[in-house]
Formats: C-alpha cells, sequence, structure tokens
C-alpha cells in the first residue's frame, strides 16, 4: 500500500517560522499528487517531512497502515529523486542503478536482472558502461529516475527534477514521466514551482501559498473554479485578468466597460456591489470570428503576440491593476519594464485576427466564463462546492 496519510503536519523552525501549517491530507494509493506554489510556500519542506529528511514539529505522517511520523528514512520505504542528480561520479550507470540495491544486500543476479529491466524501460541500454560525467543532462536525469525506480518503493518524491533541463528537453522528460507513471502505478508526491508542469503531469494538484494548502483539485477544476483570488491568479500562463469591479444591476462595470451578466453565473451582490473580477484569456475573442449575440468592447491594441496556433492580444485598461502578491515569483515581479497605473489585459484570439499595434479592435467576450472574488477575503464568490485539502 502507498497510501500517504498526512494528519495536521506543521514544521516550525527557529525563530518561530512556520513553513508548514496544519496540513491534513490523503494522497492516494497509486496517485500522482502535485505540490506547486511559488518559492517559500513551504512545498519542499512539506515532501521533506514525508520523507523523515524534516522533522515535523507537529501532527502525524502514515504511509500504508504504518504510522512513520518519528521513522528514520531508510524505514519509510520511498525512494527520492532530486534537483541535483546526486549520482556517484566515479562509478558507471550500471553501479549507480543498482548501488542502492547492493546496500541492502540484494543476492547479485536479482541486481543484474532489475538493472537490465530497468536500462531497457528507460532506454539506457547503450549507457551502462558510461560514467555520469560522460552523459547528457536528459541522461542524467533518466540514471536518477532509474535508481529510484529500480527500488521499487512504496512511493516516489521527486523535489523539481526537471528544473535543471532545457525548456525542449523538459516538456519531452514531462511526458516520459507521465509514461512511466501509468506503467508502474507507484504513488507519487512531485514538487514543482512551475504551474504549467504541475497541470500536465499531476492526477491531483495541492495548491500551497505561506505554508498552508489552497486547493486540492483535478488540474481542470483548479483552472476552471478556482477556490480563492490566489489559486486564480497563481494557476493559468497567461495568468487570469484580474480588475476591480462593481456590480450593478444585471451587469458588471469594469474599466469602463458595463458587460451584461450571463444568467448563470452571478454572484451574490456584496454590501457595497465591490468585486474583483477574474476573465482568463481565452474568454476574449476577436468580434470577427465570434457569435455577434456576444456582448463586444472596444479597445486599442498595445502588444500582439503570433504563436502560430494562437494569437495574444494586449491591451491596456485605465484602473489600477489587482496584484497577488503571494501568488507572483520574485522574476515575474520584475518582467514590467515600463511603469504604469493602468491595467494590461490578455486575450487569447483567433489566429487569423488582423489585430495591429496601435489600432483600436473590437473584442467579444463570454460573460458566462467571468470569475468573482471577495475583495476582502479573496473567497470565490461563484464556488459551486466546498472545496477542501483533504481528500
Amino acid at each position: 500500500m502507498g497510501q500517504i496519510v498526512l494528519e495536521n503536519v506543521t514544521k516550525e523552525f527557529a525563530g518561530g517560522v512556520r513553513a508548514v501549517d496544519d496540513i491534513s491530507m490523503t494522497i492516494g494509493d497509486g496517485e500522482f499528487m502535485v505540490l506547486v506554489g511559488p518559492s517559500g510556500c513551504g512545498k519542499t519542506t512539506l515532501l521533506r517531512s514525508i520523507g523523515g529528511l524534516e522533522d515535523v514539529t507537529g501532527g502525524r505522517i502514515m504511509i500504508g497502515d504504518r504510522d512513520v511520523t518519528k521513522a528514520a528514512p531508510a524505514a519509510r520505504d520511498l525512494a527520492m529523486v532530486f534537483q541535483n542528480y546526486a549520482l556517484y561520479p566515479h562509478m558507471t550507470v550500471r553501479k549507480n542503478l543498482g548501488y542502492g540495491l547492493r546496500v541492502r544486500r540484494t543476492p547479485k543476479h536479482e541486481i543484474n536482472e532489475r538493472v537490465r529491466n530497468v536500462a531497457t524501460m528507460l532506454g539506457l541500454e547503450e549507457l551502462l558502461n558510461r560514467r555520469p560525467g560522460q552523459l547528457s543532462g536528459g541522461q542524467q536525469q533518466r540514471v536518477a529516475m532509474g535508481r529510484a525506480v529500480i527500488r521499487e518503493p512504496a512511493a516516489f518524491l521527486m523535489d523539481e527534477p526537471l528544473s535543471n533541463l532545457d525548456a525542449k528537453l523538459r516538456v519531452g522528460m514531462r511526458t516520459s514521466l507521465s509514461q512511466l507513471h501509468t506503467r508502474l502505478g507507484t504513488t507519487t508526491v512531485y514538487v514543482t514551482h512551475d504551474q504549467v508542469e504541475a497541470m500536465t503531469l499531476g492526477e491531483r494538484v495541492a495548491v500551497m501559498s505561506e505554508g498552508r494548502i489552497q486547493q486540492v483539485d483535478a488540474p481542470q477544476r483548479l483552472y476552471e473554479e478556482p477556490a480563492n483570488l490566489f489559486v486564480a491568479a497563481f494557476i493559468g500562463s497567461p495568468s487570469m485578468n484580474l480588475v476591480e469591479a462593481r456590480l450593478d444591476g444585471d451587469c458588471v462595470t469594469f474599466g469602463g466597460f458595463r458587460v451584461p451578466l450571463d444568467r448563470d453565473c452571478r454572484p451574490d451582490a456584496t454590501a457595497d456591489g465591490r468585486v474583483v473580477l477574474g476573465i482568463r484569456p481565452e474568454a476574449f475573442e476577436d468580434a470577427a470570428f465570434a457569435d455577434a449575440s456576444s456582448p463586444q468592447i472596444d479597445v486599442r491594441v498595445a502588444v500582439v503576440e503570433e504563436l502560430g496556433s494562437d494569437a495574444f492580444i494586449f491591451f491596456e485598461l485605465d484602473v489600477e491593476a489587482v496584484v497577488v502578491e503571494e501568488a507572483a515569483s520574485a522574476e515575474e515581479e520584475e518582467t514590467t519594464l515600463l511603469a504604469s497605473n493602468r491595467t494590461l489585459f490578455a486575450a487569447r484570439v483567433d489566429p487569423r485576427s488582423r489585430a495591429a499595434v496601435g489600432e483600436m479592435m473590437r473584442l467579444a467576450v463570454d460573460p458566462a466564463r467571468f470569475h468573482f472574488f471577495a475583495p476582502g477575503t479573496g473567497e470565490n464568490l461563484l464556488a459551486r462546492t466546498p472545496v477542501t485539502a483533504a481528500a
């Protein structure tokens, strides 16, 4: 049984810094669970706590039917893969793969057979007699994965294992990881700061912020029904457009526009009518390719990004942006070169659009895809069902 149960797990460091704050969650046997969030959110500390590399301050950790809260890492039957591959440079690939089994005094014939099987599975047959220094980054990552797989553990723990690879290789390795999980069916807990990686790999994704889990759900539901403003801002690329708005009868007003609300997408009115309105880029379309009955707005194009299968139009609204600072990485906070008190919106449109920088264009917008959040708490005002951290 590879089920992992966390009960009120807390990890506090010296000085009262609480990196993991009262987390309860069940990771099913054979499930691929991704922990995602910005730097410093506690995801790696939580993973290391599951692996026994950090002693928890409070709570309980179960693996299968065993309480491993106080158990040493070696007694937890887990295999770990880290950002640095930690291969032994003086050993061949063959010896790196089999080292963990030799330490456990596995019979030599069984080691040879398992090394051969893993090498075949991961395409390492031709590399068995090479040393790590003779391998590319992708090959080293496959060896590190093979060393974990060969142990046949109850669960894999992976801490940003693809972050050292270039962008194209990461895409290929993501696909390989998914295929490997399908083949092995081993419980996997995977940490990443890359929300695209999280969405493409995870059967479920736990979004973390400041030591707490904000939402655990299937990737598509995280995208379509974020529990709060943090999840809405963090999940999605380009991120959700966020702007202060006001409910006015059957309409919502924002940035000088007044758009009729969809009948099935109306939040309860707040005391003063103020809301934070969220609009995904794909809720817009070039009016030339949209249903003529859709609400439409006229905007001036600031930037056009043509990606072949898609095109992104960026336009400014004369209102201040709603910024969720906790959801932005340090790198993202420095991406704006030009100072502005206006909000830059992104629209995903048909690549046949003739939009041009500096010119006016008409965009259709789908109010059925609007999101509404409480300005004070960030709570999703359209949440269909309660979202909990435990499965």
